[in-house]
């Protein structure tokens, strides 16, 4: 090399390096969750397992000025979730599988133990390197090669088996049928999966959380329940169905995993991905290995009040149905799926709830067409939206968790104009701000009102929460009215969360224009959260919904890591 020659070598390392460099300071989210459509393999493909199914509603036209969608689903759909009593059988049975972790459902998986640090493990190898119908199997060497190259695995750690088969498999039908069908029927090599020894190594290591980007954590054609078991035996949870994880580092990354909090669930549906960058996803590593976490999402259960009944006959939403499709004789347990709303229990709000996609002529109804010209007279154009589930950045839902605590508002209404909200204005955020300090870009706002904390009650106690308020018995919750949307638009705010049923309140006209604003403003919301109370400061809120395509709701699961 000669002198000359320096200059040169010198500018190309720093054009190689200086991105390289900038990159790993700065925070990514990375999508890890597969894509929900009729059109993909997101069920498993044998019977009596019912196919996903997205049902509109209702379009915004003359009988809505909302999209309502109501989704068929269950926990073995897409990207999902396995916890103990998938294998473990409850200590009642006395069976040699019996114990308490028989008990431990997906609504009783504690916070913290959704995320980690993710530690991820190079099976690549391993691809379609079997006979057909069989999958190849990730042993013990696999990990410790893995720890030879980086460093011995330990609790607090996600164990991610990289193999890149749902990136490369999991397609639209037909062509998808190589995800899992095509599999079952030997007609391809099955996924790469670890053998029931590689998770007695994984107990010994006390990992809790894994992850594999197979369509299932069991080994074909005869492995799949030991090593189920080898795993939920020790309290392990896992995801299944997880995609792109190559795009994380070998070690570093913050990833997580949830999804709707369904009442006696042995696996749920949800959405994974990671934190990457900068140092956001140490603080949360530390957070979740310390335990340090707070579920925000009350259990979905059909006693209890979790879907808006609406206003007046024929207005309610699809309830909350748990559909029975399978019976275990071992587990003494039915495999079940779900018919809900789309926004049952803790849900997003995207923007295209209340907005047309742009270039599409709406019919409103004539009182609604009023609503419109008044709103459009204060507050411009009323905008236009393609903006479904699958479409919002996940940097959107989750951030620092700003909470303002409105509940001094409850019971502020006289109660002849009811039904009626508290309206929470500009004046109380700025009030907020003189205590707490200015709002912060990014910032996710969360509206302390107690209204779910204290009306949450299973059935006949339940009309406290929804009926009384909507029918003027009871006042309405605390809800944020369209000045008070704009002026957090003004602040940076992209995600505004309620422990209310929703942002809109009970009067159908301002609820529009809070959701019209929403909407226009690019603002999504998080509806129905609780213990909103207990986040202390400097906590980081995080939420993802199922990765649902064409969904103008979506369930999800909402925590704080502290």
């Amino acid at each position: 090399m000669s002198i000359r020659q320096l200059p040169f070598i010198i500018a190309t390392t720093l054009s190689v390096w200086l991105p390289l460099r900038a990159a790993a300071d700065e925070t990514q989210f990375i999508d890890c969750s597969l894509l929900v459509a009729p059109e993909y393999p997101a069920t498993w493909p044998t019977a009596p397992f019912p196919r996903f199914q997205i049902m509109h509603q209702r379009t915004i036209g003359p009988d809505s000025p909302y999209n309502i969608d109501a989704l068929l689903i269950d926990g073995n759909t897409g990207t999902q979730i396995d916890v103990p009593p998938h294998s473990v059988a409850r200590p009642d049975l006395k069976r040699p599988k019996s114990g308490e972790l028989g008990l431990a459902y997906i609504d009783k998986t504690e916070a913290w133990q959704f995320g980690g640090e993710a530690c991820v493990v190079d099976v690549r190898d391993l691809l379609d390197q079997a006979p057909k119908g069989e999958s190849p199997l990730v042993t013990r060497e696999h990990v410790l090669r893995f720890e030879k190259q980086h460093r011995q695995l330990r609790f607090g750690d996600v164990v991610l088996f990289r193999s890149d088969y749902s990136d490369k498999y999991y397609l639209p039908l037909p062509a998808g049928n190589r995800y899992i069908a095509d599999a079952l029927d030997h007609k391809a090599p099955g996924y790469p999966d670890p053998d029931p020894d590689c998770m007695e190594l994984l107990a010994t290591r006390k990992v809790l959380t894994l992850g594999t980007d197979s369509a299932s954590m069991g080994p074909l054609p005869s492995l799949a329940e030991p090593t189920h078991y080898a795993g939920l035996k020790y309290g392990m949870i896992w995801t299944e169905g997880a995609t792109n994880l190559g795009a994380l580092p070998p070690t570093g990354a913050f990833y997580c995993m949830f999804g709707p909090k369904h009442k006696g669930g042995p696996y749920g549906e949800g959405r994974a991905f990671a934190i990457a960058g900068g140092d956001l996803p140490k603080r949360l590593i530390e957070s979740a290995k310390a335990k340090r976490a707070i579920d925000l999402t009350p259990t979905l259960a059909a006693d209890s009040p979790v879907t808006s009944p609406g206003i007046g006959a024929g207005q309610h939403r699809q309830v909350y149905l748990k559909i029975d499709f399978l019976y275990s004789e071992y587990l003494d347990m039915w495999h079940h799926t779900h018919l809900m709303d789309s926004m049952a229990g803790t849900h997003l709000v995207p923007p295209s709830f209340a907005l047309p996609p742009e270039g599409k002529a709406v019919q409103y109804a004539p009182q609604v067409r009023g609503w419109l010209e008044e709103y459009e007279g204060k507050y411009g154009e009323r905008g236009t939206s393609s903006m479904t589930t699958e479409q919002v950045p996940l940097s959107w839902t989750c951030g620092e968790a700003r909470v303002i605590d409105v509940t001094a508002l409850v019971g502020t209404t006289d109660k002849r104009s009811w039904p009626a909200s508290p309206e929470i204005t500009v004046a109380h955020l700025k009030a907020d701000e003189q205590k707490h300090g200015e709002l912060r870009a990014g910032d996710v706002v969360i509206f302390h009102t107690g209204h779910i904390d204290k009306h949450f009650k299973p059935q006949p106690a339940d009309t406290g929460l929804w009926l009384d308020p909507l029918n003027g018995t009871a006042e309405g919750w605390p809800v944020p009215g369209p000045d008070a949307i704009v002026y957090l638009k003004e602040k940076g705010i992209r995600c505004v969360a309620t422990d209310a049923p929703d942002l809109g309140g009970v009067e159908p006209k301002r609820a529009l224009m809070t959701y019209w604003t929403l909407g226009s403003n690019e603002i999504v919301g998080v509806e129905f959260l609780h213990n909103v109370g207990e986040i202390p400061d400097n906590a980081y809120f995080l939420f993802a919904a199922v990765k649902i395509r064409d969904c103008h709701g979506g369930p999800g699961r909402a925590i704080v890591l502290y």
